[in-house]
């Protein structure tokens, strides 16, 4: 597939109906109780986009990134890059189509193997793969590094001598080590302090440009989403409730839950306020999910029913290019894989503020 796979409609990365079972036990002896991490999820991802996953803390988020990547071996579903299906590789095949697919860790301390120089963490992957020789993978080091930040004569240190922030810039020069086509970024900035967290934010803005890089953006602070994202897929309980593009979901939210994570979100302006949705009860258990839709228990819906309880929501279109899995809400005619296969990218953002983060 070629960088025009947005253009044709083909997206370069679909993942159908992707589950992720864990089992677990009440004590020594106790029954066996599942626990569904992630819950039947299906999205598209194409070429030269940013695709945002937010949701509370155990929503699934992460869970979603790792089965990708195959980093935690999926229960079921599909996933497809590049048109090849990667449930179904193994050994070199595997190997060769994670060069293409990248991960940057939410921690940047324990990411990082402190017994490597950051030079060895950095050219690891290029020896790996038979992208350079040792000399080449020596010189490119030091090109990534000032590329993301840092001064080309860091390569001969170790991760303890440098700053959070540092150790993320190092985390982001080992995912482009081996050039990848998608890389996802789990939390990236979530570890670091506010007036960080814009920097990053800016160098994966420029790094995607320059790259041509596309990015699975796995957050929670909606700050930082709403500027970095074409799109976004709201998670509650393993499953995707909302996903429609940035300004959309931001504007006018569908789903009580989104509605209530954007009255939560704080705003940098004194001057204005926003409704705050408080919902009632606790997040049920995922080893035990309330029958329909998961969210029923706490939703704040003015029509909430019985039918609630009773009908499982499927993800449908509420208005174009907007999907929502709630019953309340009258879907249109276009089918979901339809406006997927739609899907493009919106024009370049521009830098993010640091008071935005504020």
């Amino acid at each position: 597939m070629t960088a025009s796979s947005a253009g044709n409609g083909q997206p370069l990365l679909s993942v159908r109906n992707l589950t992720k079972a864990f089992r677990s036990r009440r004590g020594l002896f106790g029954p066996a109780e599942v626990v569904y991490a992630v819950n039947d999820v299906s999205f598209d991802v194409h070429d030269g986009e940013t695709l945002a996953i937010v949701g509370e803390s155990g929503c699934g988020k992460t869970t979603t990134g790792r089965s990708i990547l195959r980093l935690i071996e999926p229960t079921s579903g599909e996933i497809k890059f590049a048109g090849q299906n990667v449930a179904e590789l193994k050994g070199g095949a595997l190997r060769r189509m994670r060069r293409e697919m990248q991960i940057i860790f939410q921690d940047p301390f324990s990411s990082l193997n402190p017994r490597m120089t950051v030079g060895a963490i950095i050219r690891e992957g290029m020896l790996i793969h038979g992208l350079a020789t040792r000399a080449e993978a020596d010189k490119r080091t030091g090109a990534l590094l000032e590329e993301v930040g840092l001064r080309a004569e860091y390569a001969s240190r170790y991760p303890h001598e440098f700053s959070g922030g540092q150790r993320q810039r190092i985390g982001v020069a080992r995912a482009l080590s081996v050039q990848p086509r998608l890389i996802i970024c789990d939390e990236p900035v979530s570890a670091l302090d506010v007036s960080v967290q814009a920097q990053v934010i800016n160098l994966l803005q420029d790094l995607q440009r320059d790259h041509s890089l596309t990015y699975i953006f796995i957050a929670h602070d909606l700050s930082v989403v709403e500027h970095i994202a074409d799109r976004v897929a709201v998670m509650y309980l393993g499953k995707i409730v909302e996903l429609g593009r940035s300004e959309a979901l931001f504007s006018q939210p569908l789903m009580p839950y989104t509605q209530a994570l954007l009255s939560a979100a704080p705003v940098p302006d004194p001057a204005r306020r926003r409704e705050r949705i408080v919902l009632e009860g606790d997040v049920p258990s995922p080893a035990n999910l309330p029958s329909g839709c998961v969210f029923h228990p706490r939703c704040h819906h003015p029509a909430k029913d019985e039918a609630c309880a009773r009908i499982v929501p499927p993800l449908e279109e509420k208005e174009a290019g907007h999907f929502a899995a709630c019953i309340k809400q009258p879907p249109t005619k276009v089918t979901w894989e339809e406006q997927q296969r739609a899907g493009g990218v919106r024009e370049p953002r521009r830098y993010l503020p640091l008071a935005a983060l504020h």
